[in-house]
């Protein structure tokens, strides 16, 4: 078995070679056919987030151990079941929900294992995707996928239930009848733009400080593309609104000047919705969140619910696919460099 791990923070990533796991129990072991390199594992490989105010949230302080193969965004065969693996057959092509809890804590039970305090991440706690197997630790993880693409499909296990997710939080009665914005115009914008369009959204108005990624943005349908290292970002977005103030903002940034860009252009009781990880501290005064009476949420990935909701609607051909550039596994590092420079358009998907 071929995994490409990180062995030591930001630095190359390593091959790894280990004898081919045999599955036990509920566990299921699937042969990787695509792997998402996604921009969270920019995150892990550096370690640690930005807090701001010169803090810094550790991974290695929060038990995270090396090596540790990276990628939660995973689609392949499922080539051995353990006795009590059930609903899943050999042969078949599945998408790996990689979001998995403890399973007896009050999140789990609510089924938000994407909220667990005790998780066991694919890609993050637990060996992931940048390998040539993966050992998931039940078939209830595993959606079938049928003879659809795995390459295409990997990245909606994180880029596709976490913009799903999100714009679930802004709501139908409102990106179904007013344009929300869309902070960041990357694999997770233009993903967020095709979802919007398919849950019934109108055109939103996208924001990027990359000129490539806007006109990406304005080609996949967006009514308008922002710069948002311009000073008056937050008037340009207004003025393209038609001068009204903005009913909801989905961040995929995450920054201080992103979320302040989205403080100034909110409507009094308009919704922030933060996915990005950026880091940094916000600036707004406090005082002006209840006189405005934002509604600011955090969303971190979605659930295996949402998964399926989202899986269907795939299916069902309401979703335009995004585009994706695929990379031989042994491509691994090459590619993850490229993402942390910024020069990565729409997903890069590892393929075995």
């Amino acid at each position: 078995m071929k995994c490409y791990c990180v062995v030591n923070f930001r630095e190359s990533l390593q091959l790894l070679e280990s004898d081919t796991p045999t599955p036990t129990g509920s566990q299921v072991l699937v042969q990787v056919r695509a792997a998402g390199v996604c921009h969270s594992d920019i995150h892990f490989w550096e370690g640690g987030y930005d807090l701001g105010n010169g803090k810094t949230l550790s991974l290695k302080d929060r038990g995270i151990k090396l090596p540790m193969t990276m990628g939660h965004e995973t689609a392949g065969t499922v080539i051995a079941l353990g006795p009590d693996a059930k609903g899943v057959e050999k042969g078949r092509n599945y998408l790996v929900y990689p979001w998995i809890g403890c399973r007896q804590c009050p999140a789990c039970d609510e089924g938000l294992e994407n909220y667990c305090a005790n998780p066991q991440y694919l890609g993050v706690h637990r060996p992931g995707g940048y390998a040539d197997h993966i050992m998931v630790p039940d078939a209830r993880y595993l959606i079938d996928i049928g003879d659809m693409d795995p390459a295409s499909l990997a990245p909606y296990a994180c880029s596709g239930i976490t913009t799903y997710s999100a714009i679930n939080k802004i709501g139908f009665n409102t990106f179904s009848k007013h344009p929300i914005v869309i902070m960041g115009a990357g694999g997770l914008g233009l993903m967020a733009m095709a979802l919007l369009k398919a849950m019934g959204g109108v055109s939103p108005i996208v924001v990027d400080i990359d000129p490539a990624k806007r006109q990406a943005a304005m080609e996949a349908g967006a009514l308008a593309a922002i710069d948002g290292a311009a000073p008056d970002a937050a008037k340009q977005i207004i003025a393209a609104n038609g001068g009204k103030l903005l009913q909801g903002v989905v961040d995929l940034v995450g920054a201080p000047s992103t979320t302040g860009i989205a403080f100034d252009c909110l409507i009094k009781g308009g919704k922030l919705v933060i996915v990005g990880l950026f880091g940094g501290g916000a600036s707004w005064p406090i005082a002006f969140i209840p006189m405005k009476a934002l509604q600011i949420l955090g969303s971190y990935t979605g659930s295996l619910q949402e998964m399926r909701e989202l899986m269907q609607l795939v299916k069902e051909g309401k979703i335009k696919p995004i585009p994706v550039h695929t990379h031989p596994l042994a491509d691994a590092d090459k590619v993850l460099k490229s993402l942390i420079a910024g020069k990565v358009t729409g997903r890069a998907v590892l393929t075995a």
